[in-house]
């Protein structure tokens, strides 16, 4: 049922039979409601990519840099920030191919503007935390150097983030994030840009790398679990088979259930040797 607060020529807001109407930044919208059919292979691609890149930007604290991150970008548009980062990240940040579609962490934007962005940046980890530095000369541009430093720390093994917004200035050159013994060994992406003092500009974000390696993606613990049941089933079948081959010796009565028996480890052996999430 649709709603049409101004009366029978005004645009509805709800469900009418296949239409859905509703507004956007003040714009009225209609759309046609979709029908569930098998779904294509690039469909299928399509989707783990939304998937995907929908996950890198779940965490609450990496939501929250990008809304001010993409913030100024959106203005004038009926799209809002979040849009406009998943738009980016799903055409740019994406690597692997499907089923394994991860994100290019390296490649993805969590900010977008014409600010002058961090330089010379460099990462260290120490015993307490993380240490963050860039180059701190002045612009040519005019004065910045009062311009304010957003750091994004990515947990992408616990699916999680801490974003810090006003985490330094400019001229300061350099900002130390303290680190819980429970972060220190996960691995780590950050990310960093600049704000203006007065909040008109921003600056594109700048990837300062990865600590602690590459995370396991959601699909590749799947399969890792996935392959170590099977691997499990599989040396139970192949120590009941080898053992009876080796009990009978050169005379191997082929019963029914050795039948059986040596189907399922024939199986199961050509699924581990090409199903995924074998250990490298």
């Amino acid at each position: 049922m649709a709603i049409s607060k101004n009366g029978p020529y005004g645009h509805p807001n709800g469900k009418i039979g296949k239409l859905v109407h509703y507004m956007l930044k003040g714009q009225p919208v209609t759309r046609m409601v979709g029908r569930r059919t098998k779904s294509s292979q690039k469909q299928l691609v399509n989707c783990q990519a939304m998937a995907v890149t929908m996950g890198f930007s779940r965490p609450e604290s990496v939501l929250k840099f990008i809304n001010i991150g993409f913030e100024l970008e959106a203005r004038g548009t009926v799209k809002n920030p979040h849009n406009l980062a998943t738009s980016y990240n799903k055409k740019f940040a994406l690597k692997g191919e499907y089923p394994n579609l991860k994100i290019d962490y390296s490649k993805a934007m969590v900010s977008q503007g014409s600010l002058a962005a961090p330089r010379d940046t460099k990462l260290v980890k120490t015993a307490a935390g993380l240490e963050l530095s860039w180059d701190s000369s002045p612009l040519e541009t005019g004065n910045h150097e009062d311009d304010i430093a957003m750091i994004l720390l990515c947990y992408p093994g616990l699916e999680d983030a801490s974003s810090y917004l006003n985490a330094a200035k400019r001229e300061d050159g350099k900002h130390f994030v303290k680190l819980n013994e429970s972060l220190s060994d996960q691995p780590i992406e950050v990310y960093m840009c600049f704000k203006s003092a007065d909040g008109k500009e921003i600056s594109n974000s700048v990837y300062f790398g990865n600590l602690n390696g590459e995370a396991e993606t959601a699909e590749e613990r799947h399969q890792k679990k996935k392959y170590e049941a099977l691997k499990t089933r599989f040396d139970q079948v192949a120590a009941s088979y080898l053992a009876y081959i080796e009990l009978s010796g050169n005379a191997i009565v082929v019963t029914k259930a050795f039948r059986n028996l040596e189907t399922e480890y024939l199986a199961l052996k050509s699924k581990l040797d090409n199903l995924p999430g074998k250990p490298s």
